[in-house]
């Protein structure tokens, strides 16, 4: 019951939500209703305190013509009428309210107040405005001064004036009702503007999480995505099947610090501080983690990286970790450095028994030239097949180790430049040395050694054409830097990204035919980084190249 009065009230006191909502007919009823229950109301205290009131037939006409209005609210289709039609019932009520007003005289006051009722309802209709309002004010005058003409008495400006004002009064009441429904209507579009917005923002947002999870679940990529408090808001598919491949139970709902995920041997646990949804959550970036998943048969080796995401103000809101499956891959890069460590292997037996025959020969009485000159052609291909197997198996061996002593650094480039120049068979390739001396660090003499062979052997065979080959030593406040510039064929753009890759060559080196494979540059690098350092390459194609590696003064 209380719920049926308060919709009741709620209709009643222009809920437009709920008001619309409703039939056309309803809507009508519901807006004659207030007037019908005044009349109701006006005739009840008729009976009770004025009966002579019911007595005057204009009195008894206009509530008859009241009833039949409230019936034609009833039994009208009006759904099937035009839209305005149903103006017409505030038009008709102004002949009862003044039938009324004319027929209880000075029993009842007020009676002609009513009229408040059709005004606000056409005021409110938002249709024809200044026509209604026009329609509502000389309305009010008519039942105002209809009476003075028809009665028959003396028409005088006091007469005329007496009841002007509730015209007037009307007319406030019907303008202030205007303004304040154009102000709710035009509030009204735009809510129902925005809501139309947000119901096409809302499907459009649907649609749009729709095709991303179809996409996510689709790619054959893990994913997870993480808040900025490392709490999951996001996995696909394919990360619950790592998931399950490297849980103990075979179950898809565990967290990472749960899982079997072990370091490169295979065999060793990975710190959950070294987990990769862990570092994500603590902000870290990182590429091409390599994790081993699980355990043995089924052990599955992922590459997994990690992305910021930021909100529009650039503060950070959560990361992103991607888990690719590179089993096979790691299982290929394997096999090929088990093929070429065995292969380097079983080719430095014969090289050395070569060479050590090479030796003799070359030591033995009486030996003609053209036979020693043959020897000595034969000797240098011998070192550089030498030099080549010690790449291939530098390669191979993955990280070197490194033995660090304490080293004059400027003195051990001095003493590689010099031996440089002794090798050196272009006689249009200059060295030059500049920068500081006395810079006395940390790092293995001979590992430093290598690298600084192989760029000064590179700056020489790259410059078929000659130049100065200049070779700088400066040292920081976090190290020594050591840069090797050339005025050789240079490189690409495109070369450079790939000039620190295994067995990568130019296209300039491919077609001058300049011996080498391209590992000088991958262990250089290896080298350089395992004493926590960095090597660089700068380079212009047809200008030259210059090559940096830094040194920290402890590695």
């Amino acid at each position: 019951m209380a719920d049926a009065v308060d919709r009741v009230l709620s209709h009643l006191t222009l809920n437009s939500g709920q008001f619309h909502e409703l039939s056309m007919r309803n809507r009508v009823v519901l807006s004659q209703l207030p007037l019908s229950l005044t009349v109701l109301l006006i005739v009840t205290g008729s009976l009770l305190f004025h009966p002579l009131v019911l007595q005057d037939g204009l009195f008894r006409v206009g509530v008859a013509l009241q009833v039949f209005i409230l019936l034609l609210c009833i039994l009208l289709p009006w759904h099937r009428l035009p839209y305005p039609s149903f103006l017409i019932i505030p038009l008709l009520d102004f002949l009862p309210i003044g039938l009324m007003r004319h027929g209880a005289g000075t029993e009842i006051t007020g009676v002609g107040l009513l009229t408040v009722f059709p005004v606000i309802w056409l005021a409110a209709s938002g249709l024809y405005p200044r026509r209604l309002l026009a329609v509502g004010f000389f309305a009010a005058l008519a039942i105002v001064w209809t009476p003075v003409f028809l009665t028959g008495g003396e028409i005088t400006a006091s007469s005329l004036t007496q009841s002007l004002l509730l015209p007037f009064i009307m007319l406030g009441i019907a303008v202030t009702i205007r303004v304040m429904t154009a102000s709710m209507m035009d509030q009204q579009r735009v809510v129902e503007e925005k809501d139309a917005e947000l119901t096409k923002l809302l499907a459009e947002s649907g649609r749009r999480e729709r095709l991303l999870n179809t996409i996510v679940n689709s790619v054959d990529v893990g994913l997870l995505a993480v808040n900025e408090t490392g709490d999951p808001v996001l996995t696909n598919r394919k990360l619950q099947q790592f998931q399950a491949l490297a849980a103990e139970d075979g179950g898809t709902s565990h967290s990472e610090q749960d899982l079997l995920i072990y370091q490169q041997d295979g065999r060793s646990v990975l710190p959950a501080a070294r987990r990769p949804s862990r570092r994500a959550a603590d902000g870290q970036v990182f590429s091409d983690y390599l994790l081993w998943w699980g355990q043995q048969p089924n052990q599955r080796v992922l590459s997994t990286s990690s992305r910021l995401m930021t909100d529009q103000s650039g503060s950070r809101e959560g990361s992103v970790v991607t888990f690719n499956d590179v089993t096979e891959l790691v299982a290929a890069l394997n096999a090929k450095d088990e093929f070429v460590s065995t292969v380097s292997h079983e080719l430095r037996t014969p090289l050395t028994a070569i060479r050590g025959y090479l030796e003799l020969l070359m030591a033995a009485p009486d030996v003609p030239e053209h036979v020693v000159a043959g020897l000595e052609v034969v000797s240098r291909n011998s070192d550089r097949l030498h030099k080549l197997v010690l790449d291939l198996l530098a390669a191979a061996e993955g990280s070197p180790d490194i033995r660090p002593a304490p080293t004059d650094f400027p003195a051990l480039v001095s003493q590689r430049v010099a031996s440089a120049r002794e090798r050196n068979q272009n006689p249009a390739v200059r060295f030059e040395e500049a920068g500081q001396q006395g810079i006395t660090i940390n790092c293995d003499p001979g590992r430093i050694a290598q690298v600084l062979d192989n760029l000064l052997s590179n700056a020489v065979k790259y410059s078929p054409s000659g130049g100065t080959v200049t070779v700088t030593v400066q040292s920081g406040e976090d190290g020594v830097e050591c840069r090797i510039a050339d005025q050789g064929t240079g490189m690409t753009a495109e070369e450079i990204t790939g000039v620190f890759s295994k067995f990568f060559r130019t296209s300039a080196a491919r077609n001058a035919a300049i011996p080498g494979v391209g590992l000088g540059l991958a262990i250089s690098k290896a080298i350089v980084e395992r004493h926590g350092g960095s090597l660089t390459c700068r380079s212009t194609a047809g200008e030259g190249s210059t090559f940096s590696f830094r040194l920290p003064v402890h590695p």
